[in-house]
């Protein structure tokens, strides 16, 4: 009966799949995939450079090289993470990009010493993803869906923060709040909504992206596009490693392993997705071995991406949504995208037009994309339905951690190191929910349960 089970969902997993892992879709399909692939992910890419960057003060210049680095790192870890290289890449359509979840201590390692301390936080705690990858169901279970959910919410929350600054003109802005400025916003926040609420297949995939393309053209005869970084970028981006230099401090790096942490588990959890929706088996050790590879890479890349001066990368949940769309899970696609992410890098031009793109038009994007951010972050938390037990570790964890954020003068009479450690909302909220999940006793499932 088991048997008889278990081959009838192969079997609907085959049919659901029009190109398998190892198929080979024709060129014209391969190169319209890849394509759909870079549009559902390059906002979420370029958009952490382009944060990071105006909190470390780069000029227009290093911002588009900053970004250039994004999208040829992005293309190199898909690369080999499709691949698969000896112990390194889970050899699934899995697509790599920038990752949001370091964003916040980014910042905040920006503001204290700028990219050279951002690079080497970057760079000092990637190992701890090496390392997990080797303890993935020790990892699982120490910090499950409620805790890892819980430190996702937190993120999405914090970013808000820098996402309502971009909407009204960014930090120091003469012209902050102005009527054009928070008019543009909302012009590319009504586009995302039209093409996420009316849109079908590649449309509704790529509204943010629709919608930033969208604002960014009507802000151009406003006269809010200066144009000169463009001319003025050259043809080709040459990456030279360290080239911003490397920094390090200690006193911040709780929040950077609480981020490495996340990132593991969301690796699990969008590989282990895209193995079943590429009807690829999703338990016992091949799924296993692949899991620890992926892991593995995600971590030795996002060093990577510091040597290379760019943010740590990850592995991108929206592609499965375009996997499910599709029914195309051929890796060869995924060297499609691989080598689309890196020629747009290559050319600086590219990431100069990204870097001039208007605060207002960025703002009116990412303030969607931090939503849903925080939303993912409370859909992990409640996976499986939510008791009591639950709503009070998340609600507890949520104070805390934003109740820090709106007075971080809290913690300025304890001691320093204390201090810069209980500064950050995201180590306050990871901590207090890690604390109470391991204190307080499971509740019985038929008591007290509400279905998220």
């Amino acid at each position: 009966m088991g048997d008889s089970a278990t081959k009838t969902v192969e079997e609907e997993r085959e049919t659901e799949v029009l190109y398998k892992l190892e198929d080979r879709p024709p060129f014209y399909e391969t190169v319209v995939l890849s394509i759909q692939h870079m549009l559902a992910m390059f906002v979420s890419i370029v958009t952490p450079p382009l944060i990071i960057a105006g909190a470390a003060g780069l000029d227009p210049l290093e911002t588009g090289y900053f970004v250039s680095m994004a999208l040829i790192i992005s293309g190199v870890t898909t690369f080999i993470q499709v691949k698969r290289i000896g112990p390194l890449g889970s050899g699934l359509l899995v697509v790599e990009g920038t990752s949001f979840t370091f964003v916040p201590m980014a910042i905040v390692a920006a503001n204290v010493g700028g990219l050279p301390l951002v690079l080497g936080m970057a760079l000092v705690t990637s190992p701890v993803e090496m390392i997990l990858s080797r303890f993935l169901a020790q990892t699982r279970k120490i910090f499950p869906p409620l805790v890892s959910g819980t430190v996702v919410m937190l993120i999405g929350f914090g970013l808000i923060e820098a996402a309502i600054t971009d909407i009204g003109g960014g930090a120091g802005a003469s012209d902050f709040g102005n009527i054009q400025n928070l008019s543009i916003a909302l012009f590319v926040l009504i586009i995302i909504i039209i093409a996420n609420v009316y849109g079908k297949g590649i449309i509704k995939a790529a509204a943010v992206a629709i919608g930033l393309m969208a604002g960014y053209l009507v802000a151009i005869p406003l006269g809010m596009v200066d144009f000169t970084p463009i001319l003025e970028a050259g043809w080709i981006t040459v990456p030279v490693p360290f080239k911003y230099g490397l920094s390090f401090n200690w006193k911040l790096i709780i929040p950077w392993i609480l981020a490495y942490i996340i990132t593991t588990i969301e690796t699990i959890g969008d590989q282990t997705a895209i193995a079943e929706v590429s009807g690829e088996p999703i338990e016992g050790e091949v799924h296993e071995e692949r899991l620890k590879r992926g892991v593995l890479w995600d971590g030795v890349g996002s060093a990577l991406a510091a040597v290379f001066n760019t943010l740590p990368n990850t592995s991108f949940s929206q592609n499965t949504g375009v996997i499910q769309l599709s029914k195309i899970a051929s890796r060869v696609v995924g060297y499609g995208v691989a080598i689309i992410l890196i020629l747009l890098g290559i050319f600086p031009k590219i990431g100069a037009l990204v870097s001039v793109m208007p605060a207002p038009v960025l703002g009116g994007a990412t303030i969607a994309l931090f939503g849903m951010v925080a939303m993912a972050g409370m859909k992990i938390a409640v996976k499986g339905g939510i008791d009591d037990r639950k709503m009070f570790i998340l609600a507890l964890s949520l104070a805390l951690g934003l109740g820090v954020s709106y007075r971080p003068d809290i913690v300025n009479r304890l001691p320093e190191w204390l201090a810069v450690i209980f500064s950050s909302n995201i180590t306050v909220g990871a901590l207090t929910a890690f604390i109470l999940n391991l204190i307080m006793p499971e509740q019985k499932k038929e008591k007290n349960e509400y279905k998220a």
